[in-house]
């Protein structure tokens, strides 16, 4: 495993032999009851201590994808405070943000529900999946199924959202996820789009040596400011030094925040040096005893070729399954 300070703890049997599937539970950088799962292809290591999906890589590459925040290796989140802690990896959160407010009298930090309070896993039909408890302000119990393909390098994430008590919400699926330091970032731009030159500013300052090839819009970490820009696309891809990720969302009909956005980039100033690539589901009136599902892919393959807009252009021609 390289560097990464995984220590097999109890190894389960393959889930399929036959394709090299494997959940394995693990000690991963501190967290105990960890788990690492592989198809021979890809691994994912997921880190229920802290509700998150933690790295994503191709077998056998120690330097992953998802940016980690290593000065918290190890450390768990306690309820009695209301610091939020930056860990890094994939994580979902409601939206829109401007309602956090309301639901709780206070903007900041994310609510404890759904970040980063320890969720429960379960080995489920060849997935992993991770129950929060229910947030006392939305009344919301966030389940996550996580799951790689058989034989492909790609793992899909569903997550959902289930309105178990307290007064109705107006409520979207949003994921974030944080990837390390990026070559380019990607979007690819709706043809159809109903969004006035295809994308929207979500914070002022310009992306870094941002581009727009035919319907691919990609850039670079801005070094000295907070960046964020939205689409009604429904595939993001990050271009890294040897690989590339890319992200599809099922698009879903309905009214969305931030304008209309179905996917947003993010990009963190120094020092972390990160992005985020979000998606989001369409708002919804969630009474007791609703659900509300949201569906993300990731695609991991090496890259192709050097040249950075060329290598964005290949990312999204790939085929997602």
């Amino acid at each position: 495993m390289g560097t990464n300070s995984i220590i097999p703890e109890s190894i389960q049997a393959p889930v399929d032999s036959a394709t090299d599937m494997s959940i394995a539970q693990i000690t991963y950088r501190g967290w105990p009851e960890s788990y690492l799962l592989s198809n021979g292809i890809v691994e994912v290591i997921v880190v229920p201590a802290i509700g998150r999906v933690m790295q994503l890589r191709l077998a056998g590459d120690s330097a992953g994808t998802l940016w980690e925040n290593h000065e918290l290796d190890g450390k768990v989140h306690h309820a009695a405070t209301d610091e939020w802690l930056n860990y890094g990896g994939d994580k979902c959160w409601p939206a829109p943000q401007s309602t956090w407010q309301q639901h709780r009298d206070r903007a900041w930090p994310p609510p404890s529900g759904f970040d980063p309070a320890t969720m429960h896993a379960v080995v489920a039909g060849g997935a992993l999946e991770l129950s929060s408890t229910i947030d006392s302000s939305w009344g919301i119990q966030v389940v996550r199924r996580i799951e790689l393909q058989a034989s492909q390098p790609v793992l899909r994430v569903q997550t959902e959202y289930r309105k178990l008590h307290g007064s109705p919400v107006k409520v979207a699926i949003w994921t974030i996820t944080q990837m390390q330091e990026p070559e380019r970032v990607c979007m690819l731009l709706d043809p159809q789009s109903k969004l006035a030159g295809n994308y929207v500013h979500l914070l002022a300052p310009e992306p870094a040596e941002l581009r727009i090839q035919g319907t691919v819009l990609s850039f670079a970490r801005h070094h000295r400011a907070y960046t964020k820009i939205g689409s009604d696309g429904s595939s993001l891809a990050w271009i890294g030094a040897s690989c590339a990720v890319r992200i599809d969302v099922d698009p879903m009909p309905g009214n969305y925040t931030d304008g209309g956005c179905h996917t947003e980039i993010y990009t963190n100033p120094d020092p972390l040096p990160y992005v985020e690539l979000e998606t989001l589901g369409p708002l919804t009136h969630m009474s007791v005893g609703d659900r509300i599902q949201h569906s993300a892919t990731y695609t991991v393959t090496r890259r192709s070729t050097r040249d950075l807009l060329d290598e964005a252009q290949n990312a999204f021609l790939r085929v997602s399954r």
